[in-house]
This record gives structure tokens, sequence and C-alpha cells, in this order.
């Protein structure tokens, strides 16, 4: 449960899930119709700026990539988790495990199987059930035979990839602000091996999910990275996240914000990347715009910096300081505004919501079993 807060701190909180979700998925769609084009390409097609709006992918303007699929799933398994704990049962990977096999399924089915009562109400959006060049480690994480294993620290999922699937999903994890940032960290990373096995992919999916926690919780990025590094340093194989995020400040002060600082920090294909470039936009952005325009127009995987740029600008700044216009084109605008609120009451109201006085609504909504 999140602390006993006034009203205001309340909506202020609920601003800033919306901000963080929202201001993600904006940037994944920044990204969406740019993200295997070089940055000399990009700039040939849309001018000396790069993108400065959202550009057709998928069919349309506005479309997000499994960056925000799993995103969303990832939320809707922390709230069953909740709901689970209410009931006496308490193991987060579990229900964020079984939230991403809902997720694969919508990678390779029509649409929602109606037979299936463990859907909820997120696993029946129809507009979810489209394939948006999803990561070759979350597939194979989560599907074929050892799809159902549970993967854990001792035993994960692809013990070699360090891609930035497992980074792009992980802020969610930074929501829950009642909890301790080691503890946040540690359920991050553990919601991580269930795809991605190496260790950088891991400790920057905890390291980020650390980041937003400190933020949401009122300090700035700056004092998130220093907590993330002080939790790194107490794990083995920490050595290429640690180096990227002290990358990231570095490139703070060696001057004026550019596509070529941002290309020394890499391409974002892998974790480590991905979330050096996400900090580093944030850090050195003026307002959300134009940090958002920085973290895609580069070589690389476009959509996952800019999801993780996005969330850290709208844990900082709130849902009501991303532009309208993006916001007024983004796909599954409702499903994602829906989805943040009902982590809020689940965090906040969770006891009035499936207790013993309560009906069957919120349970049917995110059914555990």
């Amino acid at each position: 449960m999140i602390p006993l807060w006034s009203r205001t701190q309340q909506q202020e909180y609920r601003s800033r899930v919306r901000g963080v979700l929202l201001g993600g998925a904006i940037g994944d769609a920044l990204g969406a119709g740019i993200e295997f084009d070089s940055l000399d390409a990009i700039r040939a097609a849309h001018g000396p700026a790069g993108v400065t709006g959202y550009v057709p992918a998928y069919g349309r303007r506005g479309a997000v990539t499994d960056d925000t699929q799993m995103v969303l799933f990832t939320v809707d398994g922390l709230i069953r988790a909740h709901v689970r704990q209410a009931a006496g049962g308490w193991h987060p990977p579990t229900d964020v495990h079984h939230a991403y096999l809902r997720w694969a399924a919508t990678q390779q089915d029509w649409g929602p199987d109606e037979r299936r009562k463990d859907l909820g109400w997120l696993g029946r959006e129809e507009w979810l059930y489209a394939r948006r060049a999803p990561g070759s480690a979350c597939l194979a994480g989560l599907s074929g035979p050892d799809a159902e294993r549970l993967g854990t620290l001792e035993q994960p999922k692809n013990p070699e990839s360090k891609g930035c699937g497992t980074v792009m999903r992980a802020a969610p994890f930074g929501l829950l602000i009642g909890w301790e940032p080691a503890l946040v960290c540690q359920l991050a990373i553990e919601c991580s091996v269930l795809t991605h096995g190496h260790p950088t992919g891991y400790l920057a999916a905890g390291a980020f999910a650390v980041i937003v926690h400190t933020v949401l919780r009122g300090g700035t990025v700056e004092d998130g990275v220093e907590q993330a590094l002080a939790l790194l340093a107490e794990r083995p194989g920490h050595e290429e996240t640690t180096a990227a995020l002290r990358g990231a400040l570095a490139a703070v002060r060696a001057g004026e914000p550019s596509a070529a600082r941002v290309a020394e920090l890499g391409q974002g294909w892998v974790a480590e990347e991905a979330l050096a470039i996400g900090v580093y936009c944030t850090l050195v952005a003026e307002d959300v715009r134009s940090g958002l325009l920085l973290s895609v127009n580069h070589s690389g995987d476009s959509d996952s910096t800019g999801t993780v740029c996005g969330s850290l600008l709208g844990a900082l700044h709130g849902e009501t300081a991303l532009p309208g216009e993006w916001l007024a084109e983004l796909e599954g605008r409702g499903t994602i505004l829906q989805l943040a609120d009902d982590l809020v009451l689940e965090l906040s109201q969770g006891t009035e919501l499936h207790g013993p006085a309560a009906g069957p609504a919120w349970r049917e909504r995110y059914p555990v079993g």
C-alpha cells in the first residue's frame, strides 16, 4: 500500500503514474516509425532536425510497439499480485510471468480467446493483438516447451541475452513507492530473468526501476542514478551497467546536447545502452518535447530509448506536461489511462476493492488463480 497522504499528494502521485505510462508510450510511438533507420536516413526522409512528431508506423500515426504492450502487461501483473496478496498469496514474479504469457498470446493469436477465464479486461483489448517487432528474447522466453517455467536468478531464461527488452518494460516497478529501493530493484531483476538472463540485462532493468522510484518519491534523476549505482555495486556483474550510467552523467557534463553525444552512448539495442541514452536525454532536456525528440533521433533502437526517456520525463513532470497533440493521436491512450488509474486504486484502496465486503467486480477485472 502507498503511504497515507493528503488528497493533493494522492492526486500528484496519480498524475505521475499516468505520466510514466503515457510518456513512455509517446516515446515509443515517436520512435516506432524510425526504429531501424540510421540517423542519416532519418534526416534525409524528415529534414535536418529528424522527426519532429509522429511518423506513420504499422498503418497509422501514434502507433505503439511491443515496448508499450509489455509495460501494460507488467502493470496488469503487478495489480494481480496485490490482489492475490489480499487472499494470502504473494509472489509477484509469478503474476508478472503469467501476464507476460498473456502478452505472448497477443503476438500469435488473432484476438482474445473468450474461453480463457484468466484474460481479465486488459487481455480482452483487441487492439493489443498486434505484432510490433517483439524482441527475440522476449518471444523465446515466453513460448515453446519452456514457456511455463519461471525463470529465476539461479536458472534464468536466455542466460546470454542482455537485449533492451528487459529495460524498456521495467518502469512500472518504480511505481511501487511504498517499497524500499532495494526491494524495487530486486523485483525488477526477478521479473527480468523471466526472459533475459545476462547480468547486464537484468541489472539495467533494476537500475531503471530504482531511478523511476526515486523520482516518484520526490528525488531528482541524478539522485536516482546515485541510488541505483549504490545498489548495483552490491551485485556481481554490474560493471557494464555501472559504466553506462556513469557515461550518461559524463555526457551531460561534456557540453551541449547533441545526437553525436547520444551516439557515443551506443544505439540502444542492448539494455545498458538504452538505459544510458534514456537517462542522458532526460537530464539534458529543456522540456518534455526536446528530450523525447533527442532520445529517438539516432541510429538505433529509437522506440526503446524513447520509451525509457518518456517514462522518466513523465515521472518528473506528470501527465499535464506531455504535449497535447502527441497525446491526442496516441494509440491505446484510453487503455493506458485506465490501467494507470487502476494501479493507483489498487495500491491506495485495495482493501475496499477486494476485501470481505467488496463485490466480485474487481476480481473479475483482475482474476488470479
